[in-house]
């Protein structure tokens, strides 16, 4: 039998009560520091890696200013969110060499937001066949790679 490990989804599954404060929030505090997760910061948002990822290379592209939706952000935001995603489907595009990119936005927890109040855009690099068996028939998502390393791959294509 084949084991499969991923051990940073251990602090998501095994938590029993919620962080205080804003995770996007305090990612953006975050930026710079050593095992920082934000990609890039522009003049009105900001690019996260997501820590629970769906496949390698999935980015949060999300408003500096705490938002909870489309209609409460800025023109400037909103443009610089869908700029950015431009930029980033074409960084993407070189560095993993996907099939197809998701893009997309959850607002509110019945519409499947993970973090409530602050919106966020996700990008999500997409293969023929990442959707196999072990997702199909185990339940079970392989990722290959490590937030922490896919941020640090992404990272230089936005310091140009």
């Amino acid at each position: 039998m084949d084991v499969i490990r991923s051990p940073w989804r251990n602090a998501y599954v095994s938590k029993t009560t919620a962080e205080p404060g804003c995770v996007m929030c305090t990612a953006l505090e975050g930026a710079g520091r050593p095992g920082s997760l934000v990609v890039h910061v522009a003049s009105q948002c900001f690019l996260v890696m997501n820590l629970y990822p769906y496949n390698s290379g999935h980015v949060m592209i999300s408003p500096k200013r705490h938002v909870g939706s489309l209609s409460e952000a800025s023109e400037a935001e909103v443009t610089e969110m869908m700029l950015l995603t431009r930029r980033l489907e074409a960084v993407l595009q070189e560095v993993y060499r996907p099939d197809g990119v998701n893009v997309g936005l959850n607002i509110g927890r019945s519409a499947g937001a993970g973090v409530l109040g602050h919106i966020h855009q996700h990008v999500v690099p997409r293969w023929t066949g990442d959707t196999n068996f072990m997702t199909v028939v185990g339940e079970t998502r392989v990722i290959p790679e490590d937030p922490v390393a896919a941020c640090e791959r992404l990272r230089p294509f936005f310091a140009k």
